[in-house]
């Protein structure tokens, strides 16, 4: 069972991911959560006592964050129930896909087509939008490359820990 520190800070993590990002705060409180367990694999019924919730609203949590790729769920063999933690690939950059932004830049490209014959200043949101997009396909590869390095330095130096495994993970 979480400490009081732990629910508290479970539910910090669940308002700012309902903030910021429009999760529903259990999923929020899931991810806050699976942060600081001990152990890193929790069952659906652990977690449900863990975080005070339905069984329901664990399972929908567990469900979204699935699909942002931020948990995981795995069974070992023999087992009759799956166990949740946390994705070890969560842990990389998210957002940062250039294919994203080149998407993004093809399709306002689209819209700004419909503009042609428009004057500059109703034009001149879509180009900015399409001139944003091209920058971040061109610099965040070469920004992730360097957060990797970064990462590689302060992992060698002691300064960063390596983060916890759970079963069936691999390193990064």
């Amino acid at each position: 069972m979480p400490n009081d520190a732990q629910l508290l800070f479970a539910d910090h993590v669940g308002r700012f991911y309902a903030r910021q990002y429009g999760f529903p705060p259990m999923a929020g409180r899931l991810l806050g959560h699976l942060l600081v367990c001990d152990p890193p694999q929790q069952t659906i019924d652990e977690l449900t006592e863990a975080l005070l919730a339905s069984r329901s609203a664990i399972t929908g949590a567990v469900k979204l964050l699935e699909n942002y790729g931020i948990a995981r769920r795995t069974r070992a063999a023999g087992e009759r129930m799956d166990r949740v933690s946390l994705d070890p690939d969560s842990q990389q950059p998210q957002n940062f896909d250039a294919a994203v932004h080149q998407e993004h830049a093809a399709l306002f490209r689209e819209g700004l087509a419909l503009l042609s014959d428009a004057p500059p200043e109703r034009r001149a949101a879509l180009e900015e939008m399409i001139a944003l997009a091209e920058f971040l396909a061109e610099r965040l590869p070469k920004l992730v490359d360097e957060w990797h390095a970064h990462r590689d330095d302060l992992r060698a130096s002691g300064r960063l820990g390596r983060p916890r495994r759970t079963a069936g993970s691999a390193g990064s």
